[in-house]
């Protein structure tokens, strides 16, 4: 039985307050919604066959999907640049926003404000890894760097010395 996830409100939607305003779960549905448009797929053997186990209890973490066929458990993060990270889905969801949005980029210091991020360190590694996914994604979908400029003048002549 494949599951499909609830529909989820693109990034590019959302104004930087609403998804400061975003809870654990929301930030799960948008991150899972991101990866898996067509429904969950295991990372282990590429089955749909899925069952989701509850967080509720304190012996389960939230988000916990366990694969029906190679019993295999994985959460969103499973396989991505956020796996075997201590910063919450909520920060990441929040520092892609951030990065992404962003006319002239963020620092590390500002995501660490911005995050409540404990560290420096931190929120350079978030920081780094958010842009090494970047940098690959642009790499394995072959994008060409685009330049744009505005009308410039270069040169003596153009300033009529």
């Amino acid at each position: 039985m494949r599951y499909i996830p609830p529909k989820f409100v693109k990034l590019s939607e959302m104004a930087q307050i609403d998804v400061g305003r975003l809870t654990e779960d929301q930030a799960r549905n948008i991150l899972e919604g991101i990866r898996w448009p067509d429904g969950v797929i295991c990372p282990h053997c590429e089955s749909d066959d899925i069952t989701r186990l509850m967080g509720e209890s304190k012996k389960t973490r939230g988000g916990l999907i366990q694969c029906n066929e190679c019993r295999g458990q994985f959460t969103v993060t499973t396989g991505t640049v956020m796996q075997g990270s201590h910063i919450t889905l909520r920060q990441w969801v929040k520092a892609f926003y951030l990065i992404c949005f962003h006319k002239k980029g963020v620092s590390a210091l500002q995501l660490q404000r911005n995050l409540g991020l404990g560290s420096y360190r931190s929120a350079w590694h978030l920081a780094h890894r958010i842009r090494l996914a970047m940098r690959q994604n642009s790499l394995a979908n072959k994008v060409k760097s685009v330049v744009e400029v505005d009308k410039i003048s270069v040169g003596a002549k153009a300033f009529g010395l």
